[in-house]
């Protein structure tokens, strides 16, 4: 079982905390838990509190798109934190989704994607290891670069 202490520590490690959960930006929550799972809305990067704005291929590098993608994976964990209470009720992460803003010639939403998929292998272990999608589109809300949602198998209270 990892716990809120464990994941602290790596992400120290990492030299990387969890931000403030962001408020929803229009009609939904952050976090539904039904069925034994935590359905997480997508999330936006956020790096030093700025949104990572843009379109891969075109004026966001994939190195870039990389961090803006394990900034959403952060964001998830702060949101499931806040709705959960602790993180130490996640059993394992199902399903990421990744949306890439970008340009019709850039190939590499895999790589980006990366950020947020191998933020939660390092943190929760085969826990951690997840089905994904991850989709090239042309425009995300804010500008945005990359948009992460969550499927995570959670214990009960």
């Amino acid at each position: 079982m990892t716990t809120d202490a464990a994941i602290d520590a790596k992400l120290a490690e990492l030299g990387l905390t969890l931000p403030a959960p962001a408020a929803p930006v229009a009609a939904y929550v952050p976090v539904v838990v039904a069925g034994g799972l935590a359905h997480v809305s997508g999330q936006l990067p956020f790096v030093n509190g700025a949104l990572v704005t843009g379109r891969l291929g075109e004026s966001v590098s994939a190195e870039q798109g990389y961090e803006a993608a394990r900034a959403c994976g952060l964001m998830i964990l702060a949101q499931l934190r806040a709705a959960l209470g602790s993180l130490d009720r996640i059993e394992r992460i199902v399903k990421l989704g990744a949306f890439v803003s970008s340009t019709g010639d850039f190939t590499e939403q895999p790589k980006v994607a990366n950020g947020a998929s191998e933020l939660m292998a390092v943190l929760f272990g085969e826990a951690g290891k997840h089905a994904r999608s991850a989709v090239g589109v042309p425009v995300l809300p804010l500008g945005a670069a990359v948009e992460v949602d969550a499927i995570v198998a959670v214990r009960a209270d």
